[in-house]
């Protein structure tokens, strides 16, 4: 986004143009005992587990439970956690993060009738972090930059605009002329995009250590967060969102079943010594 063309337009977010050749390989990203606490908690509906399950997870990744207690002290300060009863939840901002990734595995769309969602900046005298702001959420309404300053996507999602798009933008409803499976093309990189969920989807698929599966899972949930959820009649042939939201679906179900487990374990241990 940073490249400047000679007619004064920017690449446009998501074009090949602004992407290594062939399309970035998925990244999986090392556990440490916070991602481990994070993950698990964004995962879990409600996010407040115990500190025993969450180091009962982390002894599946062999790390200590000292080590856990101590990310948990951590976050607590950093205010990403809030602590109560020997409980830990996540605080109103991961809140909103989780919202984001539910929405990101099940999105909430609408019949789509060939319109297009746009969004033009319109507010003068923003400061560098307000732009940063907005770009973070039009990001997360899953809009893209056509050229500086203007927004759009299919008008398919069933979601609002927030209220700070809203001061800072005139929104429009509009068609374009151009064939709207060329303009698609132009705003996402669609074959990058599907190339490294297929990637994704078969690295879970040959996963067994529960550490792993864990690391691909993560993976697999930052990737859905970049899915620009098209009308079918825009994707490519095969396009693999479906199967990838699948591949999470069975390990978050594989977590809660361990949750579970680890939850009558404690029933039992604690009736036994009665």
């Amino acid at each position: 986004m940073n490249e400047d063309r000679s007619d004064g337009r920017r690449p446009a977010q998501g074009t090949r143009a602004d992407r290594p050749p062939g399309g970035a390989p998925p990244e999986l990203r090392p556990l440490t005992a916070r991602s481990i606490v994070l993950s698990t908690l964004l995962g879990h509906h409600p996010p407040r587990l115990p500190a025993r399950a969450l180091v009962r997870v982390g002894a599946l990744f062999s790390v200590a439970e000292g080590t856990i207690r101590v990310a948990l002290s951590r976050m607590v300060a950093a205010g990403e956690l809030e602590q109560r009863d020997g409980t830990y939840a996540l605080t109103a901002r991961l809140l909103e993060r989780q919202a984001r990734q539910d929405d990101s595995r099940a999105p909430h769309t609408r019949p789509w009738h060939g319109d297009w969602e746009v969004a033009v900046v319109t507010a003068d005298r923003r400061s560098a972090a307000e732009r940063a702001a907005l770009r973070q959420t039009m990001t997360g309404l899953r809009l893209a930059e056509l050229r500086e300053g203007v927004w759009l996507r299919p008008a398919n999602l069933d979601r609002p605009l927030s209220a700070g798009v809203r001061t800072q933008c005139t929104v429009l409803t509009a068609v374009p002329e151009e064939a709207p499976e060329e303009l698609a093309t132009r705003l996402w990189d669609l074959p990058g995009w599907a190339r490294s969920a297929r990637e994704l989807a078969e690295a879970l698929d040959r996963a067994r250590e529960p550490a792993e599966r864990f690391t691909v899972a993560a993976a697999i949930l930052r990737h859905l967060l970049a899915d620009p959820v098209l009308p079918p009649e825009l994707l490519p042939p095969g396009w693999p969102g479906a199967r990838l939201r699948a591949c999470y679906a069975e390990f978050a179900r594989e977590l809660a079943d361990l949750l579970r487990d680890h939850a009558a374990d404690r029933r039992q241990g604690a009736g036994s010594g009665r």
